[in-house]
């Protein structure tokens, strides 16, 4: 086990995300002061999950507002920190101006998250969430690699603003993350890229991509049947545990693909069928996928036909033996995962019987 350095604080970036959420309850957990980054520290709604956590837990938080897009925001909340994780990114699939509402802040983020960083002479460690999103655009590119299994050492080279732009934007900011960390010795860099991250959050109402797919499960939104789409998926507990052990594993480098399933949308449903299948209206069909691509961008117009052409239909694998090795990972079950999420939804009365 990796051993916790609680003398100097760490900057979290994004504090109040999905991901962020368990990773900041984890360092206040284990005694460390975490500097919070959050947009605005007088929204006591916002940060009132954050609150209850450090009432019991032995390390403190401390909030300090900061604007991804505005250069030396992070001045004063990385002062004195060892360690910063930079998981604050936009993770939004509709949007109307992909280079202004995702590629720009993505890119401007980094930089200047980094950037402050080579300023701060406490700094010896960034670890990055990037995403799977920068390892590869859609599952047909799978079809182009030796052994059809997505690594470390792959990079997405299909997305781009017109296509995937979502996608496209991960894979810019982690590349230009890298450019800046080569160019300075001061901090070692290391990058987390999770598949598809589902589980229960910290705020049972978060607005993630992920609470979408779960809710549409449970009301009635896929009840005729779910498309046959391979993913990668991973619990975000298990997430934060990852950028825990990247931080605090001295000998940690490089990339981290962090998966702990080649699963599809059917395969997480089925999941849920055993506890919940009498109760709610979970998809059992698979749809075929021509009325998926007839039907699909209608329903949603985040995806494209060009999406389901080259997704539906097609499995994922990637390989997360790099991170059971490394990182000392163990990924919890698949059906753990989708029960627990679930089971949140219900408590928060996000679904109904």
């Amino acid at each position: 086990m990796y051993r916790i350095d609680r003398k100097l604080p760490v900057l979290v970036t994004g504090a109040t995300g999905y991901v962020a959420g368990w990773l900041v309850k984890r360092l206040l957990e284990s005694g460390v002061t975490v500097h919070a980054a959050v947009r605005d520290p007088s929204d006591q709604e916002k940060l009132r999950y954050l609150n209850q956590i450090a009432k019991s837990a032995p390390g403190t938080i401390r909030y300090f507002q900061t604007d991804l897009l505005d250069e030396g925001s992070y001045a004063q909340a990385m002062e004195g920190c060892s360690i910063v994780f930079h998981t604050a990114s936009p993770f939004r699939l509709q949007v109307s101006d992909p280079q202004r509402e995702l590629l720009e802040p993505a890119i401007q983020g980094t930089r200047n998250v980094l950037m402050q960083a080579n300023a701060t002479s406490s700094v010896r460690r960034v670890v990055l969430t990037s995403s799977c999103a920068a390892i590869y655009g859609d599952n047909a590119d799978l079809t182009q690699i030796e052994h059809g299994i997505a690594t470390e050492a792959i990079w997405n080279q299909s997305s781009s603003l017109s296509h995937n732009p979502y996608s496209f934007s991960k894979t810019e900011a982690e590349k230009e993350a890298w450019r800046i960390a080569e160019q300075q010795q001061q901090w070692t860099l290391v990058v987390i890229n999770p598949s598809l991250v589902m589980g229960p959050g910290i705020h049972p109402y978060a607005t993630s991509e992920s609470f979408h797919i779960i809710r549409q499960m449970g009301d009635g939104t896929m009840k005729a049947g779910i498309p046959d789409w391979g993913v990668g998926v991973v619990d975000v507990r298990d997430v934060a545990e990852a950028h825990l052990s990247a931080a605090y594993t001295t000998h940690a480098r490089g990339r981290y693909l962090i998966s702990g399933y080649n699963t599809s949308f059917p395969e997480m449903a089925r999941q849920l069928l055993p506890k919940y299948g009498s109760q709610y209206p979970i998809p059992k069909r698979v749809l075929p996928k021509f009325l998926v691509w007839l039907f699909g961008p209608m329903v949603n117009s985040a995806t494209t036909r060009k999406n389901i052409a080259l997704n539906v239909g097609y499995g994922w694998k990637g390989d997360n033996t790099k991170s059971i090795g490394e990182l000392g990972l163990k990924y919890r079950p698949l059906s753990v995962t989708m029960n627990d999420f679930f089971q949140q939804m219900i408590e928060a009365r996000l679904l109904h019987r």
